[in-house]
């Protein structure tokens, strides 16, 4: 599956969650608030990764898995919301990092 897919996935999740919560008269999510859950999930994924590095289990792997495609989902809707090309922008900075690190060996 590609970025683009990915991308159109999130954007019809996340205005099903604004209908949903248009019609209960909740607040519509915007930047913040999926950066705010971009933390949460963050810190589950710690919290999980800690007790996984002690101890490896299959649940823990399920629940590392799930918590990534969360921090994902959150990456690609704070994207969207702020309509950054987040394939181009990760590219252009994985060339970055390569060109960096082919510098730093080179020069050793």
């Amino acid at each position: 599956m590609d970025t683009k897919k990915l991308q159109r996935i999130t954007k019809q999740i996340k205005n099903a969650y604004a209908e949903m919560n248009r019609k209960k008269g909740k607040e519509v999510w915007r930047t913040k608030d999926y950066a705010d859950a971009f933390v949460g999930d963050v810190g589950d994924l710690i919290k999980i990764l800690v007790s996984y590095s002690k101890k490896p289990t299959k649940d823990g792997y399920k629940k590392i898995s799930h918590e990534l495609a969360d921090c994902l989902w959150s990456i690609l809707a704070i994207s969207d919301e702020l309509d950054v090309d987040i394939e181009k922008e990760f590219l252009i900075n994985m060339e970055y990092l390569k060109q960096k690190y082919f510098e730093k060996r080179t020069l050793k």
